[in-house]
């Protein structure tokens, strides 16, 4: 269910671009809208909360300041977030020339996604759209002068292609890599991190190689071990457990990586870095108990 202000033009005087609907909606946790196919384009700005839009097997994870395209004769969902479901604003065109224009965007199949900051004026251009409401001509012409108003503070986005793509990167990388903070524990796979970013792994590799030098593999690993680097020090759970805690479900697989990555098995690790932090601890305790001595002994003498 949602909240919805929608203005709805029945025919248009206009060919290369033109004006079909547009809306503006807050939506209630989880309302979704399809599976459904759509005659024309639609895209989709969101002011707040969060949510997602679907193509076939692509899911994409949105939030305020993104965007979505929606194409025409193609088959799409999107559903509002259960705690912060999001409002949003949309406007449909048509054309022989949209396509074009999108491309202008930098939207496309295959990108179907962007950001922008512009969203003060996308709801101020949709504002004045839902006011052109009594089909007269000169409503026609003011919805047709918006659309393309629309299109140009959108175009601000894409003006420093070079600028964009790096956005689009970091955006990319930011997100695998609390997809694998999030979930490193579990047994995923880099078509798993692939799938969530709705990218393929090529370019993933690309962007790790980029990012970090290393591959989107290395870098799962390398967090792993990390981790249970941290956990043989500090605690003495079992190898078992520490294993299982950092994804492998096999502590002889882990232990070969491990010693593959390190040069030594998870045991020789805790017995000589286990050893070393138990020490500084010590040393740690031992200063504190020696700092409250003398803070006492400072206060006895002020008396």
């Amino acid at each position: 269910m949602e909240n919805a202000f929608v203005l709805e033009l029945a025919e248009s005087k206009f060919k290369d671009l033109f004006f079909c609907f547009c809306g503006y909606a807050q939506c209630e946790p989880l309302h979704a809208y399809g599976l459904a196919v759509r005659p024309n384009y639609v895209l989709h700005y969101i002011l707040e909360g969060e949510g997602f839009y679907q193509i076939g097997d692509r899911k994409y994870y949105l939030g305020a300041g993104e965007g979505f395209l929606i194409e025409p004769d193609t088959l799409t969902y999107y559903q509002a977030d259960q705690e912060e479901p999001w409002s949003y604003l949309w406007i449909g065109f048509s054309g022989r020339r949209a396509k074009e224009y999108l491309e202008d965007l930098g939207l496309n199949s295959l990108h179907l996604t962007f950001c922008s900051d512009q969203g003060s004026e996308f709801k101020r251009l949709i504002l004045q759209m839902l006011k052109c409401s009594d089909g007269s001509i000169t409503s026609q012409y003011q919805l047709q002068s918006l659309l393309y108003a629309f299109f140009a503070v959108l175009s601000k986005d894409a003006s420093d292609s070079g600028k964009d793509l790096k956005s689009r990167e970091n955006f990319y990388v930011e997100r695998a890599v609390g997809y694998i903070r999030n979930y490193y524990s579990s047994e995923i796979k880099i078509t798993d991190i692939a799938n969530y970013l709705c990218v393929d792994r090529s370019y993933l590799y690309k962007l790790f190689q980029n990012s970090f030098q290393m591959s989107p593999q290395q870098y799962l690993t390398q967090f792993r071990i990390s981790r249970a680097k941290e956990l043989l020090s500090t605690t003495t759970l079992s190898i078992e457990h520490i294993a299982s805690s950092c994804g492998y479900q096999n502590a002889l697989v882990f232990s070969k990586a491990f010693k593959r990555k390190l040069g030594c098995t998870p045991t020789v690790y805790r017995t000589e870095h286990g050893r070393a932090v138990r020490t500084k601890l010590e040393a740690d305790h031992d200063f504190l108990e020696q700092l409250m001595k003398d803070e006492v002994l400072h206060k006895r003498k002020q008396l």
